[in-house]
């Protein structure tokens, strides 16, 4: 059986094994049941190392011994592995995310909080003003940052990006009317998806010409979008001379639609 080293170190890569691990499991799936001669033979791997490396494979689950003389080995079905290997992410996941979840309430959390509100040489606000970079920080930022407001949240974006947020975008609507926000949102772009949305958020929503994506916090703050590719960038500014500046943009592309 000649496999070529690509596939060898693909393989590798995917299901974290060692080149000799690979060889072996490979060897195993082409001939269905083997001996460790026969598997060292076929894997072209040193008969030295033939059964150190089949053991492991059992143990990680790859293969497994059929008793007899000679003890033979069975390589387990491609499936079957990557169906185990999906649980194991997903448990792993799980207790990682309740792990994190039980820190928020240990006494070294709230000493970071401490540290990050006051501090030894406590950050100006108003001089604050922020780079964003790639769609998850950007995303937690936003969230963060809406969920502080305590008047008003204006929202000017592109419709299918709104679309693409709609759950992040829903909750936190949510969350806003519950606290007595209001919110003033107004979308670029195809005007069923426009309707659609609005059923969505529930949220009377302005279609305006002006692809332009920024949001703004009370009117004191903004997060403006510098592009909308794969690598999301955006500046955050605790400035309310720009916040004001928006907000007279986004109310005057609402005027020009009446």
């Amino acid at each position: 059986m000649i496999v070529k080293q690509e596939l060898i170190d693909r393989i590798k890569d995917y299901f974290n094994l060692n080149t000799y691990e690979t060889k072996v499991w490979l060897a195993l799936l082409g001939k269905g049941i083997a001996s460790a001669g026969e598997i060292a033979v076929v894997s072209k791997i040193p008969r030295s190392r033939a059964y150190d490396v089949l053991e492991s494979l059992e143990k990680k689950g790859f293969s497994i011994v059929k008793l007899g003389k000679p003890v033979k080995y069975m390589g387990i079905k491609p499936e079957v592995i990557l169906e185990r290997l999906k649980g194991e992410v997903i448990n792993d996941a799980k207790e990682k995310m309740n792990y994190l979840s039980k820190i928020k309430d240990t006494e070294e959390f709230m000493k970071l909080e401490e540290l990050y509100k006051e501090g030894l040489n406590p950050v100006k606000r108003e001089d604050i003003c922020l780079s964003l970079k790639g769609k998850e920080n950007i995303s937690s930022f936003l969230k963060e940052m809406m969920r502080n407001s305590k008047e008003e949240v204006i929202i000017s974006m592109d419709a299918n990006d709104a679309n693409s947020k709609k759950k992040l975008l829903q909750k936190t609507f949510i969350f806003l009317n519950r606290q007595g926000v209001k919110i003033k949102i107004a979308l670029f772009g195809d005007g069923k998806l426009i309707t659609h949305l609005n059923r969505i958020f529930k949220i009377k929503i302005n279609k305006i010409d002006i692809n332009l994506k920024f949001f703004i916090i009370d009117r004191e703050k903004v997060l403006l979008y510098l592009s909308d590719s794969y690598n999301e960038e955006a500046i955050w500014l605790n400035s309310e001379f720009f916040a004001q500046a928006f907000a007279s943009l986004f109310e005057k592309a609402l005027q020009s639609k009446k």
